[in-house]
């Protein structure tokens, strides 16, 4: 297992003197003992800045000060802002601007068409319409390189839009041509200094020995990594954006140690993880996706609020393995039901838990979240950010974003937190994040409670978010 946070140089002590003047002339007992002094004084200084350094890569969470410290901010999806009625989508980049946050989309599917349908020939459309969303928004916009055209993976040059097809990975004879391409993509956008690699480990899945084919993503990914470096001087590349899965507690089938009350990860995610950290040529930050949730069942243990905690632990090991900038491409807190949807909660009841995990996010040190943007053409859209461009009347902001727009401005990566002291009569059931002025609460129950709360007594609705 990679351990890339260990410095991989020590320091070199300066020569005190040229070694001619030396032999020139010989130094008296005083200046003697003044070279000594100083000498001791350069080996405590370092000995204290490396013991420093050695207890800044302990600490879960890495502080801000890097390219990579991105922040928060979301994907787009099959339906943004860049499609629909004029008015509509004029207010919707209005909201999008007043809120400059970080955006991510994906070069093939999830709203971008087929980038190359044959070798050589090109269509950046659709991705072109979106990075210019992103471009007239005043964001900072990120590119997720997935998925693959057809003719890389044993189809032809007529896309096959189907789930199965989506997800199915580059042949290994292929693996040089998606790395052309995005290195094609890299160059094309020069303002882009953001780069994912691949989405969710799609296709690298090894029925024969159940377990991921990290060994064929990690080959693909260096390729890609070489390509968009030499394409884009100022990008940033990372991965693996595995799913880090997991079980409830008890759960003995591939359960690895990192765990909490929440269950534990799948050994097979943390294989993954550790393989590529290994064995990756470079990196500038790690990326994984996952849900407080478990795979099996979809439980949340041992409520929905208190399961947010896996974020934290997960982020936590992340840093500690790879050392590198942490980076969660998705997060999910409401299991879905039987069609997949996840539309049985109330607004207040889905953004009070999504609170509760962006602070567990943001307590663990993450440089980076994008919120999963699951915009639909109609009024009916839960956990969406804003309303739908297809209406008329759409484009306006959504409590989903308020809170993460407020959430970015006040807790940015590398924010210093301090306690906010609850108690109080159903402190229990409050959660608070608190940096300077800022304070955020969320009520863990369907019920109105009463806290008190950075010294101040707060009243506050079933499954409310306030800021203080």
């Amino acid at each position: 297992m990679g351990r890339h946070g260990e410095s991989r140089t020590s320091p070199r002590a300066a020569q005190l003197r040229p070694k001619a003047a030396w032999r020139r002339s010989r130094p008296s007992r005083w200046r003697l003992t003044a070279l000594l002094f100083a000498a001791l004084l350069t080996a405590a200084a370092l000995v204290t800045v490396s013991i420093e350094a050695w207890h800044a890569r302990d600490r879960p969470g890495r502080l801000g000060g890097t390219a990579a410290d991105i922040g928060w901010g979301f994907t787009h999806t099959q339906h943004s802002a860049d499609r629909g009625q004029d008015a509509a989508r004029r207010n919707a980049a209005r909201t999008l601007s007043g809120v400059p946050m970080p955006q991510n989309q994906h070069i093939m599917g999830w709203g971008a068409d087929n980038p190359e349908p044959k070798p050589g020939t090109y269509n950046f459309t659709d991705l072109d319409r979106r990075v210019a969303l992103m471009r007239r928004t005043g964001t900072t916009p990120v590119l997720t390189l997935c998925c693959a055209p057809d003719w890389m993976k044993g189809g032809g040059e007529r896309t096959d839009w189907s789930k199965k097809s989506l997800e199915t990975a580059p042949d290994r004879t292929h693996y040089r041509d998606f790395a052309d391409l995005a290195g094609v993509i890299a160059e094309r956008y020069p303002d882009v200094r953001h780069f994912i690699v691949w989405n969710e480990f799609k296709g690298f899945y090894d029925e024969s020995r159940k377990r991921w084919d990290y060994e064929g993503y990690t080959e693909l990914y260096n390729l890609v990594y070489r390509e968009v470096k030499k394409r884009n001087k100022h990008a940033l590349v990372g991965g693996p954006y595995v799913v880090m899965d997991s079980e409830a507690p008890g759960a003995d089938a591939d359960a690895s140690r990192v765990s909490g009350e929440w269950g534990a990860v799948d050994q097979r995610a943390v294989d993954a993880v550790e393989y590529w950290d290994e064995h990756k040529e470079g990196a500038d930050f790690v990326v994984v996706d996952g849900a407080s949730y478990t795979r099996t069942g979809n439980r949340p243990v041992p409520d929905e609020f208190r399961a947010t905690r896996k974020f934290a632990d997960v982020t936590t090991w992340l840093n500690r393995t790879t050392g590198l900038p942490v980076w969660w491409a998705e997060w999910y807190v409401e299991p879905a039901d039987e069609h997949d949807g996840r539309k049985t909660w109330t607004e207040p009841h889905r953004v009070a838990v999504q609170a509760s995990a962006l602070m567990q996010l943001a307590s663990a040190g993450v440089a980076g979240a994008f919120y999963w943007n699951p915009e639909e053409e109609g009024g009916d859209c839960p956990g969406c950010l804003w309303r739908s461009t297809e209406l008329a009347d759409g484009g306006d902001r959504l409590p989903m974003l308020d809170l993460l727009a407020r959430f970015a401005r006040a807790f940015p990566p590398g924010t210093a937190f301090r306690d906010a002291g609850v108690g109080g009569e159903d402190g229990s059931r409050v959660q608070a994040l608190a940096a300077g002025s800022s304070v955020l609460v969320v009520n863990t129950r369907d019920r109105a409670v009463t806290a008190r709360v950075d010294g101040r007594t707060v009243e506050l609705a079933p499954y409310e978010t306030r800021w203080l």
